[in-house]
């Protein structure tokens, strides 16, 4: 019996690795209020879990072994990152509104990653971290760390990272990053800057009006406004950046096992 539990001991290793792995990056599991005993109660129990619903093959630990450790985490680390990185689209929409409503000198720190955050961006993906706890978005990417077994087996050797797929896939992810936090700021910038448009064009019609005292308090008042009005369009795009989200991720194990 303890000949059997030490030849499959470590197949349970490398799934560990990869689901601890995981932890560190992938969006919600990843946050600093979270106890990292707690984390590491979870990768433990999720690996164990998943050690007893799939078909591991026997894994002799030689010299590949250890390739095969690193692989494991670099797995976890680069996938969870990328989909922490898309999420931060949200952060990235809500400093481009602060730009324009004068916030950007009060950026707070972020207790969930410890790092200065606009105040709006905050604000906005606070919203969004409770949608994607209400629509079950943290099992979905539970189930991208229990299926990424299916694109990337566990004794494969290495990841190709020189792929031209890969790397066109990671840009391309990038790009969606900005292009989905243009699409969120945009109603509200464009508000903005059609108010700075309207404040110059007073500025120069009766010079007697300090633009610059004006200005400010309105453009908050309007920003305010407007981001009570484009709350809905504002879910619906959350919606589709977790879509793109789990589709980056799934695409991206996929190109990692060569599938």
């Amino acid at each position: 019996m303890f000949i059997e539990i030490f030849d499959w001991f470590p197949a349970f290793l490398l799934i560990l690795v990869r689901v601890s792995s995981f932890m560190v990056t992938l969006p919600f599991f990843s946050y600093q209020n979270i106890p990292a005993s707690i984390k590491i109660g979870i990768a433990v129990l999720l690996s164990w879990l998943m050690f007893f619903t799939g078909d591991w093959p026997i894994i002799a630990i030689d010299y590949s072994y250890y390739l095969l450790i690193i692989k494991e985490a670099l797995v976890g680390l680069t996938v969870g990152l990328v989909a922490m990185i898309l999420l931060y689209a949200i952060q990235v929409a809500g400093g481009f509104i602060d730009y324009k409503m004068g916030f950007m000198i009060a950026n707070v720190i972020d207790p969930q990653t410890g790092t200065q955050t606009p105040l709006t961006g905050g604000y906005l993906y606070t919203f969004a971290l409770l949608f994607l706890l209400a629509t079950d978005g943290h099992h979905i990417l539970l189930d991208g760390v229990f299926y990424s077994y299916q694109f990337i087996p566990i004794d494969q050797l290495f990841i190709p990272f020189g792929n031209d797929s890969v790397l066109q896939h990671v840009v391309t992810s990038f790009n969606t990053m900005f292009l989905i936090a243009f699409q969120m700021s945009m109603p509200i910038v464009g508000s903005l800057f059609l108010i700075d448009v309207a404040l110059g064009m007073i500025s120069r019609s009766v010079p007697q009006v300090n633009v610059f005292v004006v200005g400010l308090p309105l453009k908050i008042v309007a920003g305010f406004i407007m981001l009570f009005l484009v709350m809905a369009p504002f879910f619906v795009l959350v919606d589709y950046l977790i879509e793109t989200m789990t589709l980056t991720m799934r695409t991206l194990m996929q190109l990692y096992g060569g599938v």
